[in-house]
């Protein structure tokens, strides 16, 4: 699109603002919005943010503004929001790429791929809770009668949100990101919606939107879109599942081979990629999952539904998702991230991560079809099955011994995600919760 076309499309559809729009380092979303008859200095200067009153850019007080410069290719008409449109945006300060920006960096590894020839590819499948405020204040499933033990694919689930459901797909689809399925998932009050896949970027820029939408739309009906990854300690959490491949730049994939003596479809390049994966396990835990909540969800251990479909083992599988990896035919399903990670981090640490796993010819073993749920720890031990990091601060340890993670996210970015994870880490362990005072008070 070019200004001139992007002024067209403004009058076309009655658009007054933009959103010149961005992420801090949580994956949050920021904003500015700027009449449009100010394309111009957006596309050019960008519009400015104190970059202290940011999470993660690294600035104090004292610091340059923060400019985000417009990226025309991805601008869109917000339907929840009459008379304003989004654009994405890249960091800037002093005139150059910010290092500190996760689209930017995210930008900086895609470009080396592109120049060996190839082309990331990502489908991201978002999970979230929705979720309502009770008259004492606590939160719940937004409906009342999303009681069952087994509530997965159920369709009174599904049909009793269906306005709040239709609202969002309409809204997404609207603006190209093509819905193709919605369903009722494993927890009371849980959805996914699917859209399809996407070059990298492209994928990462259309969760941010659909989480806008998901968050907004519900909060003008009353309730809560939450993609909070564990609300409920007895139910599953929210996964936000990557599917991945990769091109050659025309059209095929270069994850698939039909030869595949495992028979999933998978070749030669597609195995070392989920080497990379797996070697690089436990740092890109700190990417993926990226709260303290996170380990919540984490943890092995049954739920009502049966089971919690924590991906915790370091393996993969046919159709496992008991695995950090499955393997739909010919491309690979990356189960780690959840619903609080930012997608331009988690993607520059799977891209790495596979990649140094395709120039090492990084071998995965075998592919793993038991249910890892009910092996004991000797028995993972025996196989040589590695667990997930269990807390937030054993990820960041994993992550900051990760040279090769911690390169491709870049030093300066590396440095103030360890940083204020660190410190997420302190507070969490300072705080004192309900469990402990209701254990302990009189206990002794």
């Amino acid at each position: 699109m070019t200004p001139a076309q992007a002024k067209k499309y403004f009058k076309d559809n009655d658009i007054k603002y933009i959103l010149a729009q961005f992420v801090d380092i949580h994956g949050s979303a920021k904003a500015k919005a700027v009449p449009v008859e100010h394309l111009e200095m957006v596309l050019k200067d960008g519009a400015g943010f104190a970059g202290f009153a940011l999470w993660g850019f690294g600035m104090g007080p004292q610091g340059p503004d923060y400019m985000a410069v417009g990226d025309l290719d991805t601008l869109q008409a917000i339907p929840w929001m009459p008379g304003f449109a989004r654009m994405c945006t890249w960091g800037h300060v002093n005139g150059k790429p910010y290092a500190y920006d996760s689209r930017t960096a995210l930008k900086t590894q895609l470009d080396k791929l592109a120049k060996k020839g190839m082309t990331l590819f990502t489908g991201i499948e978002p999970e979230f809770m929705l979720l309502k405020r009770s008259a004492d204040g606590r939160v719940v499933p937004a409906d009342d009668t999303d009681t069952l033990e087994k509530p997965c694919y159920d369709y009174k689930g599904l049909a009793r949100q269906s306005a709040y459901l239709d609202r969002l797909v309409q809204s997404t689809r609207a603006v190209g990101i093509d819905v193709y399925q919605i369903d009722h998932e494993d927890a009371n009050g849980q959805f996914e919606v699917n859209y399809t896949f996407g070059d990298a970027m492209s994928s990462a820029d259309r969760l941010i939107f659909l989480k806008m939408a998901a968050s907004e739309i519900a909060n003008q009906m009353g309730l809560i879109a939450s993609f909070m990854p564990k609300p409920f300690s007895n139910r599953t959490g929210t996964g936000t599942h990557f599917h991945l491949s990769i091109g050659d730049g025309k059209t095929k994939n270069l994850f698939h081979d039909d030869k595949d003596k495992r028979g999933l479809g998978l070749s030669k390049m597609g195995y070392h990629f989920l080497g990379g994966l797996l070697a690089h396990a436990r740092g890109l835990t700190a990417l993926c999952a990226p709260t303290v909540n996170s380990y919540k969800r984490l943890v092995v251990g049954r739920a009502l539904s049966g089971a919690t479909w924590a991906p915790a083992y370091i393996t993969y599988g046919n159709n496992n998702r008991t695995c950090m990896v499955r393997v739909p035919y010919g491309r690979l399903e990356m189960r780690l991230p959840d619903g609080s990670t930012n997608p331009y981090l988690a993607t520059i640490g799977i891209l790495a991560a596979g990649m140094d796993g395709v120039e090492r010819k990084l071998d995965p073993g075998e592919p793993n079809n038991t249910n890892l749920y009910e092996w004991s720890p000797e028995q993972l031990r025996d196989a040589g099955i590695g667990v997930l990091p269990q807390n937030l601060n054993e990820s960041l340890d994993a992550l900051e011994a990760d040279k090769l993670l911690t390169g491709a996210l870049g030093d300066d970015l590396a440095k103030e995600f360890l940083r204020l994870k660190r410190m997420e880490w302190v507070e969490y362990q300072r705080h004192v919760s309900t469990w402990e005072v209701e254990r302990y008070l009189e206990f002794f």
